[in-house]
């Protein structure tokens, strides 16, 4: 019995030793970038949660080719700090790679602790405040937040812990309470409040995504964008693909947007070339349901083509980003967000966060109307908050791609198909790419 478990044992250390993935991590072959290339056995997510393993650094992707042969993955990317610079801390590439062979095994993160509220509803300009003030008044501190609006929706998750106690609301009557009090918040809007278990929550952002999907912001189109995203879908018969073309802006996260998408979409991504040209990006990806087979009827195309778009359009930073940095207090939020509703200013996404006691919040807001905010609005709401605690970090960027016509759509178009010749010289050879060109 003893030598069958010790052969147990090494069988098991095989197996992991056969199935981890093997992350090389090069500084040494790209003068621009550093190069990060998983090697994997495939299996479906494993693409997404590298993905946002980078994303969660703000790693921006410069490029990116992708690569399943049967039942391997090979994935590269050419990725950089925020500033554009190669990767040289050792504890951040230690850190890319223990955490993609520590992801592959599905171990979770740990717990964080609190409990965490999920919203859904129709966005309105005071809406953030009346949900803080909401949280306020029941002795909730939130602890960490993120908000997203999108085509008059609003998603948003936002952690919160018992301000007396620092523990987690586990009180199922104050849980009910807060619950009650929130759908009165969102009466009216086809609100949906709801609280789940911190621990058992998917990544946050991705949640956001599925929240705004089962909400179906796709399918509400607005007139005017703020950044023009063309996506394209057509089948490639011979081999029995779907391939799918995104152009848009270049961000960070903007890769994990549409991996998480696809994915959620169930979807399989078996090649993809992603590439950065100055601040645009071309994203390619040949995908399969995972049955094996394409999309199938013009419905469903024009589905996955909304569905991208908006998926890009969420992180939108849509108006002037404010940084409010403050020694975290209760009713912080309450106060700050009804300051902006009082001066006529209109959240449109938010990032609360909260460590040793000190609170950094991130708000990009525009006028009530959608537009704009006038400087002197937001220089009279930064006195009422306090200069030093409320700063201006970034104005909205001028969309310079508006209204370039059907020139410009066409030329859109004829770079897309371009970048299919990049995925097929890549889908056997993939292994000897060497340089960034």
């Amino acid at each position: 019995m003893a030598m069958n478990g010790g052969y147990l044992d090494e069988y098991e250390k095989l197996v992991i030793r056969m199935n981890t993935p093997r992350v090389v991590i090069d500084n040494g072959v790209c003068s621009s970038a550093t190069i990060v290339k998983v090697d994997s056995s495939r299996r479906n997510g494993i693409l997404l949660e590298s993905v946002q393993i980078l994303s969660d650094l703000n790693l921006s992707i410069k490029k990116a080719y992708i690569s399943s042969d049967g039942r391997w993955n090979m994935d590269v990317f050419h990725v950089t700090d925020i500033n554009g610079n190669k990767l040289n801390d050792q504890s951040v590439l230690s850190y890319i790679e223990q955490s993609i062979q520590t992801v592959y095994y599905g171990e979770s993160i740990e717990a964080t602790g609190l409990t965490a509220l999920e919203l859904t509803g129709s966005d309105r300009v005071g809406l953030l405040s009346e949900i803080f003030a909401v949280l306020s008044d029941l002795n909730c501190n939130v602890v960490d937040a993120k908000v997203w609006t999108h085509n008059g929706r609003v998603a948003s998750i936002i952690y919160v812990k018992d301000y007396s106690s620092g523990s987690p609301v586990q009180d199922s009557n104050k849980i009910s309470r807060i619950e009650a009090r929130l759908r009165h918040v969102l009466k009216g809007d086809n609100g949906v409040a709801r609280t789940c278990v911190s621990k058992d929550l998917i990544h946050t952002e991705r949640r956001l995504h599925q929240l705004m999907f089962e909400d179906r912001d796709y399918e509400m189109r607005t007139e005017e964008k703020s950044h023009v995203v063309v996506v394209t879908v057509q089948n490639w018969a011979e081999w029995s693909y779907s391939v799918v073309n995104v152009q848009c802006q270049d961000r960070t996260k903007l890769l994990f947007d549409v991996v998480c998408t696809l994915t959620d979409m169930e979807y399989v991504v078996f090649h993809a070339t992603i590439n950065t040209s100055s601040d645009q990006a071309y994203l390619e990806f040949y995908i399969r349901h995972k049955d094996g087979s394409p999309i199938s009827s013009e419905p469903e195309r024009q589905r996955v083509i909304e569905c991208l778009q908006a998926a890009v359009e969420r992180r939108s930073s849509k108006g002037v980003r404010l940084e409010l940095r403050q020694p975290d207090r209760q009713g912080l939020l309450a106060e700050v967000t009804r300051i902006f509703r009082e001066n006529g200013l209109n959240v449109t996404r938010t990032e609360i966060s909260t460590s040793n006691d000190m609170a950094t919040n991130i708000f990009y807001v525009t006028d009530a109307g959608g537009n704009e905010a006038k400087p002197e609005l937001i220089k009279s709401v930064r006195a009422k908050i306090g200069f030093e605690s409320l700063r201006v970090k970034e104005m909205p960027c001028v969309d310079h791609q508006k209204g370039d016509g059907e020139g410009g759509d066409q030329e859109r178009k004829a770079v897309l198909v371009s970048l299919g010749s990049l995925v097929w010289r890549n889908l056997f050879n993939f292994g000897m790419i060497k340089s960034c060109s």
